[in-house]
Order: structure tokens, then C-alpha cells, then sequence
């Protein structure tokens, strides 16, 4: 018998991880992540001889009293996960990633249930943790291949303030707050998110950092980790502005993620203006920081920031001939609209984020501590640099980044013969 399942009742079995508390259908939410709605008190599905079962935060089973054996199974592999005897049960899987369960139960002796996961034309939820443009945009694609591959009718909950980037491009699927749930209607709910400190994989089947950012949606929904930029469903309401411009966004919330070369923004932005193109800021807001650090709207940059809606940044992002930014959400947004995006990172690796030929990393410092699993970031810490935090090699990984590479970056994209050589 695998020790795959946390139970409660009478079920004679050891879980997986004794430190974890056993994990009843209503008490889910202690062995979760606070960021989600709970799943519905009961399991929603019902089947023969009072019994219950369903796969919101993984397989769950509620047998009332009788003379049960019940075993769960991995129907991809073949894997028995549990199987026991009892009276009464609750069981409820450790795994909350998808896997292609199969239930097989029988009372007293007689077999009176066999399921196969299948969500057609059932209710699935896929829930996302509310303010994070960057995530949501990467992670939206995963949840639609998955509506897709099982033929499922899909309910997105999210941010109420991204829902309109998404609702018009996908009318076949529901997007709701997550005020919004209705958790009892649902036969399957997955949480996508970043799980730092899942060490046995109960949330995620590989740990994000090693994958990336947008391809642990992949693992955790069980479809293909090929990338791929979700559809913006916003009318294309022209250019903000005439004549050839470029957007860029320098904040970001710690330290780590800036650019954090002195001059590197100066002479990028005097670079671009020479050669013709008007440099556009669209960051939320013109200063931020933390105590004695404090980063200001770059020098030459035309100052369009501020808390403004996301319609509006995508009009910008459209029409731009290119975005030069961070690993960030406007950064996702405008790969997401197509424009072609120079980023640039050095705490994050590069398979962190989605591909774009124009990423700008210098490798012969300290680099992706981001993706470092040894390293739990802290968002609380906004000077966080695990490796040299208080010593001259802190933020190395950006401070060494130079004008000169952004440069030779954009002078890679295709099409823009205005940008010369000098």
C-alpha cells in the first residue's frame, strides 16, 4: 500500500508526511496555501450507496458507515496510491496536481463504484492568485490547453482587474473573482502558483524554480509545457501617438529585479533618441523603493506612469517598436501583444521567463538565485540578494549588465535599420 493519502476515521494507514495533519474535504484549507477559495465542504459528486467523491484539491472520497475497501489509483501509470478497509472514511489524496485518478470501491466485498477521471463536459476549476499580471499572463495559456486536451467546461478565477484583458479573446470560458466561486459546482479544482517550500511535491509535481515561472502551470494541470503567449481580447484602438516610439519599464517590487547599473538606462534611452525614437516610461509608478534606496523615472524618458488601466498599456505596448524592460509584468504584457521584448535579468535565468531572442544576462557574475531552490525568496526583504547581501558583489547580476549589451541586443531586432552602429 502506498503512503500517498492523508485520511481520517478509522482508516488504518500512515500518510505520507507525518508532521501534516490528516486533510478532511472541510478542513482543506489548513493544508493549503491561504491565497485560493476552500473547495466545497463535501465532495460534490455523488455516487452509489451514500457515497461521495470528487477531485477538488486532489481525490477525495467521503464513504458513510458500512464495510468498505477502497482504493485509489494512478490510471496513467498503474501506481496504487491507497487502498484499506474501514467502516467510515474520509480520504482525500496528498497529491493537489492533477493526476488521472481512478476510484474503485467496494462494500462488503461487492465492488458498487469504479471511476475514471473524466472531466468532459464537466465543471473544472483553475484558480490563480490574485495580483500578479506577469503570472497570470503566463499561466492563462496552461489552463486553456487543459479545457481543450479534457473538453471540460472551464472556470478561470483570478484578479477582477485582468479579466478583461482575457474575457472577450476566450467566450467559451467563465472568468470570475475569486468572491466569485461557487466551489460546490465543481467535479476538479487546481491552484497554480508558486509553491516555494512544497518539498514533496503535494502542489506541483517539480519544483517551479527548475522548470519555469509559466511552465509549472504545465506540470501542475498535467498538459504540454510548450509555451505560448494567451490571446488579449481589448479592441486595437490605434497608436497613442505619431511617429516611432519605444516603451520601457524600469521599476519593480525589490531591488534584485532592477537594472542596477548606474548609467545604464541613461545611455540606452540617449542611444534610442539619437537614432530617431521617442522613449516612452510606462511603469505604474515614477519612483519607488525601500528606506535609503530609491529609483527614479530614468533621465530622457517621457513620463506616461501611473496607476492607470491596463487598456491603456496594452495601446502603448501594440504600437511600440519594441519594449525594453525587466523581469516584470509589463514585460509578460508585451510578449503577450507581440511586441518584441529586450529584457533584462540576472537573478532570474533565462528559462524563468518566456522566450525572446533579445534577453540581456551577463554571465560572468552572480546570476538566477531567483531559480536557486537552496534560496526561499523574501518579499518581504526588499534589498534581498541571498548570496552577497552587504558586501561590494550585491546585485551584481544586473549592476554588471551593460549599456553596451542592452545595445547590441536591440540592434538584433529585425527591421529597425535606423538603429546603427554608433
Amino acid at each position: 500500500m502506498s503512503e500517498d493519502v492523508a485520511t481520517s476515521a478509522e482508516m488504518p494507514v500512515s500518510v505520507c508526511d507525518s508532521s501534516r495533519p490528516a486533510a478532511l474535504p472541510a478542513e482543506a484549507a489548513t493544508a493549503r496555501p491561504p491565497a485560493y477559495p476552500s473547495p466545497a465542504m463535501q465532495p460534490t459528486q455523488v455516487g452509489p450507496c451514500g457515497i461521495r467523491f470528487d477531485f477538488n484539491f486532489g481525490a477525495r472520497i467521503a464513504l458513510p458507515p458500512g464495510q468498505w475497501r477502497v482504493r485509489l489509483s494512478d490510471g496513467e501509470t498503474g501506481n496504487i496510491l491507497f487502498e484499506a478497509d474501514s467502516k467510515e472514511a474520509l480520504v482525500n489524496s496528498t497529491k493537489r496536481h492533477f493526476v488521472r485518478f481512478r476510484v474503485e470501491i467496494w462494500k462488503d466485498r461487492e465492488p458498487v463504484l469504479e471511476h475514471d477521471y473524466d472531466a468532459a463536459e464537466r465543471d473544472v476549476l483553475v484558480q490563480l492568485p490574485v495580483g500578479t499580471l506577469g503570472d497570470t499572463i503566463g499561466w492563462l495559456p496552461y489552463a486553456v490547453r487543459f479545457q481543450h486536451l479534457h473538453g471540460c467546461r472551464l472556470t478561470i478565477a483570478m484578479a477582477g482587474a485582468l479579466i478583461p484583458l482575457f474575457r472577450d479573446a476566450y467566450p467559451g470560458i467563465a472568468f470570475v473573482t475569486h468572491a466569485e466561486v461557487r466551489a460546490e459546482r465543481f467535479y476538479a479544482t487546481y491552484s497554480i502558483g508558486l509553491f516555494f517550500d512544497d518539498v514533496d511535491h503535494v502542489w506541483q509535481p517539480a519544483d517551479f524554480r527548475l522548470v519555469g515561472l509559466h511552465r509549472t502551470a504545465a506540470g501542475i494541470l498535467g498538459v504540454d509545457p510548450q509555451e505560448e503567449p494567451p490571446q488579449i481580447g481589448l479592441p486595437d484602438e490605434g497608436p497613442p501617438i505619431d511617429g516611432p516610439y519605444v516603451c520601457i519599464a524600469t521599476q519593480s517590487t525589490t531591488q534584485c529585479k532592477y537594472w542596477n547599473n548606474p548609467g545604464g538606462w541613461r545611455d540606452v534611452i540617449a542611444f534610442l533618441k539619437a537614432h530617431g525614437y521617442r522613449v516612452i516610461c510606462i511603469d505604474r509608478q515614477p519612483v519607488h523603493g525601500h528606506g535609503l534606496i530609491w529609483n527614479h523615472i530614468p533621465h530622457g524618458a517621457e513620463d506616461q506612469t501611473g496607476d492607470r488601466p491596463l487598456a491603456e498599456r496594452v495601446r502603448w505596448l501594440r504600437h511600440a517598436a519594441f519594449f525594453i524592460g525587466l523581469s516584470s509584468g509589463l514585460s509578460w504584457l508585451a510578449w503577450a501583444v507581440g511586441t518584441k521584448v529586450v529584457m533584462i535579468s540576472g537573478f532570474t535565468h533565462p528559462h524563468n521567463e518566456f522566450t525572446t531572442p533579445y534577453r540581456v544576462i551577463n554571465y560572468h557574475g552572480c546570476n538566477s538565485c531567483w531559480n536557486d531552490p537552496r534560496h526561499r525568496f523574501d518579499h518581504s526583504d526588499f534589498l534581498w540578494c541571498p548570496r552577497h547581501a552587504g558586501t561590494s558583489r550585491q546585485f551584481e547580476c544586473t549592476r554588471l549588465i551593460t549599456a553596451t549589451q542592452v545595445k547590441n541586443a536591440i540592434r538584433r531586432i529585425p527591421g529597425l535599420g535606423r538603429i546603427c552602429d554608433a
